[in-house]
């Protein structure tokens, strides 16, 4: 299992970036309005982390993990049949992969195909 992009949605994104930044040495970006306005950054194992701003009134702040999977509607199928509730179905981000979004035992959970 790999941690393909972690996604944290947080009230005050320039805080939580600077913190990182400050604790891990990595570098954000500027706003990516693919990734809902994410300032993002490169870990070094290939994958990344993304900070952004909550898209609507009712988002709650989050930590929210997309695991790299093979076949995302096959993976999606086998939490379904655990009981999983698939949030946000797949979606394609052009030039970046497909992610979907289930929730589990009450916690929101993220799958990403490349």
């Amino acid at each position: 299992m790999k941690v393909h992009y972690l996604e944290i949605v947080a009230s005050d994104v320039e805080a939580v970036c600077a913190a990182y930044e400050a604790a891990h040495r990595i570098k954000f970006g500027s706003a990516d309005p693919l990734l809902g306005g994410a300032r993002t950054a490169r870990l070094p194992d290939g994958g990344s982390i993304g900070v952004r701003g909550p898209l609507r009134d009712t988002e709650e702040p989050i930590v929210r993990p997309y695991w790299l999977v093979g076949d995302i509607e096959a993976a999606l199928d086998a939490v379904s049949r655990q009981g999983a509730f698939v949030a946000h179905p797949p979606l394609e981000i052009p030039g970046r992969g497909t992610f979907a979004i289930y929730i589990q035992g009450g916690v929101n959970h993220g799958l990403w195909q490349l």
